[in-house]
C-alpha cells in the first residue's frame, strides 16, 4: 500500500519529558485565559514555546531551525520551551523539551504492521494510523490536536507561541483563546508537491502525491488567517502570498543564521591518496525538487575532461531514479556517500572538497549553501529560489535543470585555483556578515513583541466594547 515514492517525499519535504509527564511552565493562568499582562516591556525577557512538529536534528532546515534559534534566544536572555513531535530535536540544556506522543507511522515501511489494539480507544492516533496507511500525511494536523490537548491540561503563561510550519488547525484555536501567535513558513510546501507532480510518470502516481499533499490545504486556510508570520526569504515569502493567499503585510522576512563558529574554514589537506579534484553536494534522497539528476548529469559531463570525485553527504533511494542514473551514467565508481553524520564529519569532508554544487530547483534559504560558504568553499548554486539571497556575488549561480551550465561553472572552478580562494574568502566574509543566528533571533523577537501588542489592543477593545 505504501510506494517507494511517497517514502521520498517525506524525506525531502519535511521536516526529556513526555506531555503526560511535563508540569506547567509557571503558575497561575490557564492556557484558556493568557494573562493580559504578558506582554514584557521593550527590553524585557520573553518566556516562548516554540511549536515544532517534526525536529529531527540532523535532517532537514526545520530541526536545525528550532535547535540554533531556541540556543540565540536563551543567549539573548529569553526562556524557550520547545513542544515536539517526533523524531525530537537536539537541544541544549537550558531550553526546555516536551515530547508530544505520536505514532509517526510515516516514517515505517511496514505501515500496515505498526497497527496497536490501544488505536482503537485512542481516535486520534487511529487517524494517524489510516492516514498513513492510506497514503496520507497526518503529522501537522495530528501534533495540532495534541497541542491543544497540552494547554488544556496544563497551566501555562507563555508570552507567546511560535510555530515551526506545522501550520494546524490548532493554531487557530490557540489564538482564539488570546495567544499571541508566530509562525515560521520555511517555504510552502506546495513548491515541493508541485516539482512531485511535474516529475511523476502515470495518473497514479500523481493520484498518490496529491494525496499525500492534503495536508496543504490546512496550511493555506491558517496562513490566510494569521496576522504575523515569518519567513526565511524574500523568495519564501513571494511563494507564501501567491501561493497561500497570504497577506503581504502579515509576513516579515527574517533570514536563517549559519553557526560559523561550527561551520568554518579547516585545513584543506586531502592526503596522499585523495589527489582527483572533490565535488561536494548534499542530498534528500530522490526529491525531484532538490534536482540531484540535474548534478549528476554535470558531473558525468565534468568526469569527461576532469578526473574528479563527487561526495555526497546524504544517499539515493537502492534502486530509485538516480540510482539508475548513476548506473546508466557510468559514475558510480568516482561517488563517495556519507549519511547519518555529525555537523562535524560534515565541516571535515569540506574540508576536501574543491567545489560544492547545490542543484535544488528551489529552496525557500538554502542551509547547504550558507554552510557551504562558511567553510569557504567556492560555491556553484541554482537561481531557484532565495540561493541568489544567500550566495549573492561570493558564487556562481546557473539556472535551475540546466545540467550543461552547472557543468561548465564546475569545470571552469576546478581549472582556476586562485578564482576559487578568492570565492572561498568572500564566501566566509559574506556568511559571517550577513547570516547570524543572533540577528536572526532579535528580528524574531520583534515579531513576537508585534504580535504580544496586537493581542493587547485585541484584547482591551474586547473589554471596552
Amino acid at each position: 500500500m505504501v510506494t517507494g515514492t511517497l517514502r521520498r517525499l517525506l524525506r525531502g519535504s519535511i521536516l526529556t519529558s513526555s506531555a503526560s509527564a511535563a508540569g506547567s511552565t509557571a503558575a497561575g493562568t490557564t492556557a484558556s485565559e493568557p494573562s493580559p499582562d504578558a506582554a514584557r516591556d521593550a527590553d524585557g525577557s520573553l518566556d516562548i514555546c516554540l511549536l515544532s512538529y517534526r525536529s529531527n536534528p540532523y535532517s532537514g532546515g526545520q530541526g536545525v531551525y528550532v535547535t540554533h534559534l531556541s540556543r540565540a534566544l536563551t543567549d539573548l536572555g529569553h526562556s524557550v520551551d520547545v513542544i515536539s513531535g517526533k523524531p525530537y530535536p537536539d537541544l541544549d540544556d537550558d531550553v526546555r523539551l516536551v515530547k508530544l506522543p505520536g505514532e509517526n507511522i510515516v516514517d515505517e515501511l511496514d505501515r500496515l504492521g505498526q497497527f496497536e489494539p490501544s488505536y482503537l480507544r485512542d481516535p486520534l492516533a487511529l487517524y494517524e494510523w489510516l492516514s498513513a496507511l492510506t497514503g496520507g500525511f497526518p503529522d501537522p494536523y495530528a501534533f495540532g490536536r495534541r497541542v491543544v490537548d497540552y494547554f488544556e491540561e496544563h497551566e501555562s503563561d507563555y508570552d507567546v507561541i511560535h510555530d515551526n510550519q506545522s501550520l494546524c488547525y490548532g493554531l487557530q484555536t490557540l489564538r482564539e483563546r488570546g495567544h499571541p501567535v508566530v509562525a515560521t513558513v520555511h517555504h510552502p510546501i506546495t513548491v515541493d508537491r508541485d516539482a512531485a507532480l511535474d516529475a511523476a510518470d502515470s495518473r497514479g502516481e500523481r493520484l498518490l502525491i496529491r494525496r499525500w499533499y492534503r495536508f496543504l490545504r490546512m496550511q493555506r486556510r491558517v496562513v490566510r488567517d494569521l496576522p504575523d508570520v515569518l519567513t526565511v526569504s524574500e523568495s519564501a515569502k513571494r511563494r507564501t502570498v501567491t501561493d497561500f493567499g497570504a497577506d503581504p503585510d502579515a509576513i516579515r522576512v527574517v533570514h536563517n543564521g549559519i553557526d560559523t563558529d561550527l561551520f568554518a574554514p579547516v585545513d584543506r589537506d586531502r592526503g596522499p591518496d585523495r589527489d582527483r579534484p572533490r565535488v561536494m553536494t548534499t542530498v534528500s534522497a530522490d526529491v525531484p525538487l532538490k534536482g540531484a539528476r540535474y548534478l549528476l548529469e554535470a558531473f558525468a559531463a565534468v568526469r569527461e575532461s576532469v578526473d574528479a570525485e563527487l561526495v555526497v553527504v546524504g544517499e539515493f533511494d537502492e534502486g530509485g531514479d538516480c540510482d539508475r542514473l548513476i548506473s546508466e551514467l557510468g559514475i558510480g565508481d568516482a561517488i563517495e556517500t556519507h549519511s547519518g553524520i555529525s555537523d562535524e564529519r560534515m565541516v571535515e569532508l569540506y574540508g576536501t572538497a574543491d567545489v560544492a554544487v547545490v542543484p535544488s530547483l528551489y529552496e525557500g534559504f538554502g542551509l547547504p549553501a550558507g554552510e557551504a560558504l562558511a567553510c569557504g568553499v567556492p560555491v556553484v548554486a541554482t537561481t531557484g529560489g532565495a540561493l541568489p539571497e544567500v550566495v549573492g556575488d561570493a558564487g556562481v549561480l546557473v539556472e535551475p535543470g540546466d545540467a550543461d551550465a552547472m557543468a561548465e561553472a564546475v569545470r571552469d572552478l576546478l581549472g582556476d585555483d586562485e578564482r576559487r580562494r578568492r570565492l572561498g574568502e568572500r564566501g566566509r566574509e559574506r556568511i559571517v556578515a550577513e547570516f547570524d543566528w543572533e540577528r536572526a533571533a532579535r528580528e524574531t523577537v520583534q515579531a513576537y513583541r508585534t504580535a504580544i501588542e496586537r493581542r493587547g489592543r485585541a484584547q482591551r477593545q474586547q473589554r471596552e466594547a
